[in-house]
């Protein structure tokens, strides 16, 4: 038997990502969002959404740029307080002892510590209701080399040890199940 609720946002986990923004060291912030994702694969694009109250929203609305910093179980302790502190009371750079870097395609910080950092460049805002929601294009992404496996080359996510949140708390990613295509896969 399943019980009716209200209409709600209950799409669950979604990443837990730390979105940098500023165009020169006075204004860098950091804002931690979960309502993010992919919207299409070419062109790369994706969106952040982004209530209009908070301070990193006039800092992307004047730029037009940002940087979704994936987090990691390790960094979840500065992505919380990154989403529970204001850029306008606190430097967030500093509070949490993160690094800003400097992106390739984007005037934007990347956060050093990151595994991977995808610049994007806004290129619609879409006013909502409670959020705004930035769609995007993806114009880069730094992945960091201790995060590639030696024997295939690729970048290996399990082993970044990547952060999801879920109805208020965080989680890690747990165990590997299959692949895309695992299901259907003829065995020998």
């Amino acid at each position: 038997m399943k019980q009716n609720w209200k209409p709600g946002t209950l799409i669950y986990p979604l990443p837990a990502a730390m979105i940098s923004c500023g165009s020169h060291p006075d204004e860098y912030n950091i804002i931690t969002v979960s309502w993010l994702g992919t919207l299409c694969t070419n062109p790369p694009m994706c969106y952040i959404s982004i209530r209009p109250e908070r301070h990193s929203y006039e800092i992307i609305k004047r730029n037009m740029e940002f940087v979704i910093n994936l987090t990691t179980e390790e960094l979840a302790q500065a992505t919380d307080w990154c989403g529970v502190r204001s850029g306008k009371d606190y430097n967030k750079f500093h509070e949490t002892g993160l690094t800003p870097a400097k992106a390739v395609a984007v005037n934007a910080p990347v956060i050093e510590e990151s595994p991977l950092c995808i610049e994007c460049r806004v290129k619609e805002i879409i006013t909502l209701g409670s959020h705004d929601m930035f769609i995007a294009d993806v114009v880069n992404v730094q992945a960091d080399d201790k995060y590639f496996d030696a024997e295939t080359g690729k970048f290996d996510m399990q082993n970044a040890r990547l952060l999801a949140y879920s109805h208020g708390n965080y989680y890690g990613l747990g165990e590997h199940i299959g692949k895309f295509g695992w299901s259907v896969k003829k065995k020998k």
